[in-house]
């Protein structure tokens, strides 16, 4: 297949806010596909090559200058090499070796191809193929239900690897997809309840437990290897000896384990204190400790579709309740009340609800989970920033804030809020914001839209100033979330059930 067919497809879905078309166009692509390109072209449709990124930056890309391809000739194939052989380019000459072969695809590609491989090798490529689109395209392409593709794609964290599967083999292909101890999966993600009560009056029967304030890990055993991995599944293995060495003393062969890292003793450190550390790629976990609240796989059984119950029960049986996070099963809202106190009183964020008999579902976020805190939170999307005045001159200040589309698919502007920032909150951020600014608007500097900020608010009232018809009542900022993607982000939807009677 010709890099043009990508390139038109990855122009036409950027051109249109419509999901459906966006759908459309990428499972047309896929059809024409030839078997052995489909895995390769969904990877770069989603911005996202098998080989990752391999060195290659701004200076190195000016080797792509010169005169453009009149007629489009490269293939999807002949780029994949190209990447393969730069991603392996290594030691002295190396660097010779780079351009010549950037010159080399730069002078047979066509302009628009030429504009697409250098967002494609930055990890810049926002055409709007989203994960979640290219799914939905793969599931209508192959004709098999959106679920199966999904659920194959989080448990082989390789979306154009399930795209092949599903394209060549169908649902049975997909079905075969199982867990795989080493492998990580997508976190399951929970719902924002306003109290407990609200909580269990949706969820029923639940595990209640407590909420801590930490870093979310995924711990894989496999005989006496052990692998972590966070939840955006990068591997942090080397930096947490003491948790590696907990999980190898288990007495399992196999085992898969969510749960949280978080540091502090009589009392937990905060958020940025905990990340602080866990950031540190020294091998030095001091002070830093895990907690599990989930068991998706034991020696060879995969329990993510068995009920909440049933892996809480396979969790108490290999992990000492020293290193289980606190929970009560109840569907009595005084008791699940008693449950979020205590949280809060030994200096946590509050209380998870989970429906007893929930299955565990990678990568969604539904409503068999629910966080409850006591300060209304959220986390959106930094789409702006404007130049303070007065003590803040100098400083990017007043954030433009965004939630996600109902669809996952954008982002809707909900406020802006200059509160909470530190002096050294604002130095950072301003530097942050230029390195991402897309733009100028005013005093505004329009950004990249890759930071999350978690904010407390007040509530939220109707309002016809912001495009998804609510804004925020006295918001302000509670820290930065650097362990979350804008795909995590909080949506539209749960913004509005904020508002008064909802």
């Amino acid at each position: 297949m010709l890099l043009a067919e990508v390139v038109a497809a990855s122009a036409e879905v950027g051109a249109t806010r419509a999901r459906s078309a966006k759908v459309a166009a990428l499972a047309e692509l896929l059809r024409r596909c030839p078997p052995d390109e489909r895995s390769t072209a969904t990877a770069f449709l989603i911005g996202a090559p098998r080989q990752g990124k391999v060195g290659v930056g701004w200076a190195a890309l000016g080797a792509l200058d010169g005169p453009a391809a009149p007629e489009p000739t490269l293939t999807v194939a002949e780029v994949d090499s190209a990447i393969d052989t730069l991603g392996a380019l290594r030691g002295p000459g190396s660097a010779a070796r780079r351009t010549a072969l950037l010159q080399d695809v730069g002078g047979r590609a066509t302009a628009e191809e030429r504009e697409f491989l250098v967002r494609l090798l930055l990890g810049d490529l926002r055409q709007g193929a989203l994960e979640g689109v290219m799914a939905d395209a793969v599931a209508m392409a192959a004709g098999v239900a959106r679920p199966l593709v999904r659920r194959a794609a989080m448990l082989s964290g390789d979306l154009p690897l399930a795209a092949a599967i599903a394209l060549a083999e169908g649902e049975a292909g997909l079905a075969a997809i199982e867990l795989r101890p080493l492998t990580p999966v997508q976190p399951m993600l929970a719902a924002t309840a306003t109290s407990v009560e609200e909580a269990l009056a949706t969820s029923g029967r639940s595990s209640v437990e407590w909420k801590l304030d930490g870093a979310r890990v995924q711990a894989h055993r496999l005989g006496d290897e052990v692998l972590l991995f966070t939840r955006s599944l990068n591997d942090a293995t080397a930096r947490l000896p003491s948790v590696v060495a907990l999980v190898r003393r288990l007495p399992v062969r196999s085992i898969v384990l969510d749960g949280e890292v978080l540091g502090g003793g009589d009392r937990p450190d905060a958020f940025q204190d905990t990340m602080s550390r866990f950031s540190q790629h020294s091998g030095d976990d001091a002070g830093l400790g895990a907690w599990f609240f989930d068991c998706l796989h034991l020696d060879g059984e995969d329990l993510l579709d068995r009920p909440l119950t049933e892996r809480l029960a396979r969790l108490a049986e290999v992990v000492p309740a020293a290193h289980r996070i606190p929970s009560t099963l109840t569907d009595d809202p005084a008791e699940g009340r008693a449950v979020l106190d205590a949280a809060l009183a030994a200096g946590h964020e509050g209380v998870m609800v989970k429906a007893a008999g929930s299955p565990y579902e990678a990568g969604r976020r539904g409503s068999a989970w629910h966080k409850v805190k006591p300060v209304h939170t959220l986390d959106v999307v930094v789409l702006a920033a404007e130049w303070g005045y007065g003590r803040r001159q100098g400083w990017l200040s007043n954030l433009h804030l965004g939630a996600r589309a109902s669809d996952g698919d954008g982002l809707v502007m909900v406020g802006k809020t200059f509160k909470g920032l530190t002096d050294a909150l604002l130095t950072w951020q301003t530097e942050a914001f230029l390195a991402r600014e897309t733009g100028r608007d005013g005093i505004a500097v329009l950004v990249r839209p890759e930071l999350v900020v978690e904010i407390a608010v007040d509530g939220v009232q109707v309002s016809t100033r912001y495009p998804g018809g609510v804004a925020l009542r006295f918001a302000r900022v509670r820290r930065y979330r650097p362990d979350k993607s804008p795909a995590e982000a909080d949506t539209i939807d749960a913004v509005r059930a904020l508002l008064p009677g909802r």
